[in-house]
Formats: structure tokens, C-alpha cells, sequence
């Protein structure tokens, strides 16, 4: 998906999961995916309806909320940016002032030295990157590149902001860091053979006012070391300019403090020559990749549809709805409770999802999963649905979810569902006894299989936080799918 339209995607996302937005209501929802399927066609691809629908409703969007073109303005890269600290750094170079006092060069110390050492570092800092970081890969500065690079106001990167634009920009950052990230590294490329440059052009200015001499200086080196190092650093730089190096003799000449030195043209000459083999063309190759490299990026940005929300546009477009299986254990819902899952499952698949909720599964029924799965086509997701005011136990509760994980496909959605409400209603809003007893399922449930439970007060009218962190679940198991099938499929091609 290209950039802009990964961008819109994300935006429209954070705008229809938020709980309410007076800007973006259902009849905009419609409005955007019905006039994409008659732009797209029926036989468009999930992700040309998905990216059409996005940028529909950003424009939309924008013309009723200005800081929605703004933000997007905002995050949006800045190539003159990138250039001003190219412009910087080749100022910074330009004013280095690497020459003593005295105007005298130390050849074995010249004030290009430092730059050809620290790209010496870098590149080895290249080369060692893939296993250093194989792990954990390299992450921009996201704040910073935030707010310098994109502009983005403060206000959006606070971590508790919980309005649509910000879950936007929370979301777009790391969605888009690897971009971001090779962004920034052609321009850092770019800015140190400016740098160079810079130094070098300082140099030669300062001496056409200036007669700088050259000589050498060292505690431990002897003229023999000196002339086999100066051979291996300038040899290359030697061999193209046709300026020769000194022999023992010479070398001894301009030993300090014994000798006078001398004109220091040619030393300067091949430093120069060196920084540019060494330095400048090296970086700025190296920034031509990462541009190149950060443009295929941007005409193809992954962006993972897995989660509920860009599967159940997903399905709007092929005209499907999703199927979701609830299963009670050893607790039967009451009327209000299955109203509200309902009302969950159709905030998080879409208003057309088909729930069925199946007869109580009494404490050790996950023996007899079989027959209450038997049947069923491929289901969107299934629900392992539990009321709080059990004690939960591991032979029991936590037996059950482990037994309809395995019991499922590997790329089936398996939810646990806490019903909080005959709690509530038994010992009213004790948020300490609350919580207690929540750690408790959590503590219970992870002894068996890895999954977070979602409590919720399902008979309640706002289950608003509820849907937020059933999303937030759904979303994660979807994108934990994915990785496995995808590693399945590289070990798979692999052997």
C-alpha cells in the first residue's frame, strides 16, 4: 500500500474504533465504502478498496476538521528538512577550525583525521548492524523525529491522549518507522559527506590566506613506522595524484620539533583525496540506497490488514459477514449479558455479524468441545465466555480455553470473556475487590495458555473501555496469526 493511502487507512481506522466522534458517524461509514465499491468495482483487490475508502474519507474528514488535514500534513515528510541538515552540516565542516595556532599540520594527526576515523566506526557499525540488532532492530527517535522532522504538535504525542487523532499519530509512527528510519539514514549519509566536503573546502580556503607547514611529531613512532603508515592511510591517494611520499630522509626532515617542516599543499592534497575515497563518495552511494531503498518503501508501505477492523471492511466488500461462536462455561448468561456481547461483536466486526451464543458448557464439558463445534463453517472468532463471580479454577477454567485453542484451526481467534456484571451486582463497585479478583483470573488462565482475558459489564449500556481493550486483543491476536503463518511458511520453504 503506498504511503498516502497507509496513512489514510490508519486515520479512518482511529476515527470509526474510537467509542464516539461527533465529526465521523455511521452514515459517513456507508457513504465511504459504498462510493469506493463503485469506484473500485467488485473484483478490486481488499487493499485498492481498503486505500480508495481511506483517502474518500480523509478528504471528507479534512474539509469538516482542520486539525485533520493538518495532522496529516503534519506526519507527512518534509524533504526540505532533511536538506537543511544537510545545509547544516556542511556549514559545521566549513567553520571547523582543525589547524593549531601555530599553522602547522601534524601529519600524523591532520584535521581530517577525526572525520576519517569516525566513518571508519560507522561502517563498521554497518557491516555489524544485521547481528547486533537482529533481535531488536534499530527504532527512530520517533518523538523527536516527530516533532523536528514532521512537525507534529506536542499535544498528540502524549501518551494518555485518547483522541482519535492522537490513537492516529501513536499508531502511524511505528507503522511507519522503518521508512522513517531509512529516511533518516540517507540523509545522515548525505550530511556527512557534506561534512566533509565542508572540512575539506575550510581547509583549502583558509589556505589560499594562510601558509600552513607540515610535519610530525610522536612519543613512540620511529621514521620507519611513520613511512609505512603514512604508505597504508595515503598510498591510494598517492597512487592518483601522482603526489609521492617521503622517504626516511625527508620524513626525518620534517620531524618537530628538530625541523622546520614544510609547505603543507600536498599533504593537504592527499587528505583530501583520501576523505573523498574514504568518506564522501562511500556516503553519499550509501545515501543514493537508502533514498532508493526509502521510495520502494513508500510506493509499498506494509500495513498488516489483519486486525478486526480492515477484516470486517474486508468482508463488506466481498459482502460476507462475520461468524462468532460464543461458548458459556459453567455460567449462563442472562438476557442483558448476550445483548451486550452481541453489541461488542458487532462494534468490532461490523453491524451485520452473526453471533451464536451455544448452550451452557457445565465445569469439565471441554471433553465434549467436539460435538459443540461440530458443524460450524470458519468462524471469525470464538469466545470463551466466563463470569467473574466464579472462582476460577486451573483443571476447570483455564482447562477449558487451553482444550478449544487446541480444539480450533491454528489461525482461529480465541477470545476469553470475563462477564463482570453478577459481580457487580452482588458486591456493587468495590474497586479494590474488583481488581483482586480480576489479577486472580489472570493469574489462573496464564497457567494454562497464553491469552489476556477482556472484562466486561456486559449488561451495562456503555461498554465503551470494553470494546477498547476487546479491539486492542482481537488486533493482537490477528497480527500474532499472521507472524506464525508467515514463519511457517518461511521454515516450510526453507526445508
Amino acid at each position: 500500500m503506498r504511503e498516502a493511502d497507509a496513512r489514510n487507512a490508519l486515520l479512518i481506522r482511529a476515527f470509526e474504533t474510537a467509542p464516539a466522534t461527533p465529526h465521523w458517524d455511521e452514515e459517513d461509514r456507508e457513504w465511504a465504502s459504498r462510493s469506493a465499491a463503485q469506484i473500485e468495482g467488485e473484483k478490486a483487490s481488499a487493499e485498492a478498496f481498503v486505500a480508495r475508502r481511506a483517502g474518500l474519507a480523509a478528504q471528507r474528514l479534512s474539509s469538516r476538521v482542520p486539525a485533520v488535514a493538518h495532522t496529516l500534513s503534519a506526519v507527512d515528510w518534509r524533504p526540505w528538512a532533511g536538506w537543511l541538515v544537510v545545509a547544516a552540516a556542511f556549514l559545521a565542516g566549513l567553520l571547523l577550525d582543525a589547524v593549531s595556532a601555530e599553522q602547522r599540520i601534524n601529519i600524523l594527526a591532520p584535521p581530517l583525521l577525526a572525520i576519517l576515523l569516525w566513518n571508519a566506526v560507522v561502517y563498521v557499525l554497518l557491516i555489524l548492524r544485521p547481528l547486533i540488532f537482529r533481535k531488536r532492530p534499530l527504532r527512530p527517535m520517533q518523538g523527536l523525529v516527530a516533532r523536528l522532522i514532521h512537525g507534529v504538535p506536542k499535544s498528540l504525542l502524549k501518551p494518555d491522549a485518547s483522541t482519535p487523532l492522537a490513537v492516529f499519530v501513536r499508531q502511524w509512527l511505528p507503522a511507519s518507522a522503518g521508512l522513517s528510519n531509512t529516511r533518516m539514514m540517507a540523509v545522515l549519509h548525505y550530511a556527512a559527506a557534506a561534512f566533509a566536503v565542508g572540512a575539506m573546502a575550510g581547509l583549502y580556503t583558509r589556505g589560499l590566506a594562510f601558509e600552513y607547514l607540515a610535519g610530525w611529531e610522536s612519543t613512540f613512532l620511529s621514521v620507519d613506522t611513520v613511512s609505512r603508515l603514512l604508505q597504508a592511510v595515503l598510498g591510494p591517494a598517492s597512487f592518483l595524484t601522482g603526489i609521492a611520499l617521503p622517504d626516511a630522509a625527508r620524513l626525518a626532515a620534517i620531524r618537530l620539533p628538530e625541523g622546520s617542516g614544510e609547505n603543507a599543499a600536498g599533504w593537504i592534497h592527499l587528505y583530501a583525496v583520501t576523505v573523498l575515497l574514504a568518506v564522501v563518495v562511500p556516503r553519499i552511494l550509501l545515501g543514493i540506497f537508502a533514498a532508493l531503498r526509502a521510495r520502494r518503501l513508500a510506493a509499498n508501505l506494509p500495513l498488516p490488514l489483519t486486525d478486526g477492523y480492515f477484516q470486517n471492511l474486508r468482508r463488506r466488500h466481498s459482502g460476507s459477514a462475520a461468524q462468532v461462536q460464543v461458548i458459556p462455561y459453567s455460567y449462563q448468561p442472562t438476557p442483558g449479558s448476550a445483548a451486550g456481547i452481541r453489541r461488542l461483536m458487532q462494534q468490532i466486526y461490523g453491524a451485520e455479524t452473526m453471533v451464536a451464543v451455544a448452550p451452557t458448557l457445565a465445569l469439565g464439558g471441554e471433553d465434549h468441545l467436539g460435538a459443540v463445534l461440530a458443524g460450524r463453517g470458519p468462524l471469525t472468532a470464538t469466545i470463551a465466555l466466563f463470569s467473574l463471580a466464579a472462582t476460577p479454577e486451573v483443571e476447570n477454567h483455564a482447562a477449558f480455553v487451553a482444550a478449544l485453542d487446541a480444539a480450533l484451526p491454528s489461525e482461529a481467534v480465541v477470545v476469553a470473556l470475563v462477564d463482570e456484571s453478577a459481580f457487580l451486582r452482588r458486591f456493587g463497585a468495590d474497586t479494590k475487590r474488583l481488581a483482586e479478583r480480576r489479577a486472580i483470573w489472570r493469574r489462573i488462565l496464564a497457567s494454562r495458555i497464553d491469552i489476556e482475558p477482556v472484562f466486561a459489564a456486559l449488561e451495562e449500556e456503555d461498554l465503551g473501555e470494553a470494546h477498547r481493550k476487546l479491539r486492542e486483543v482481537v488486533d493482537e491476536i490477528s497480527s500474532r496469526i499472521v507472524q506464525n503463518a508467515r514463519f511457517r511458511a518461511g521454515a516450510k520453504a526453507s526445508a
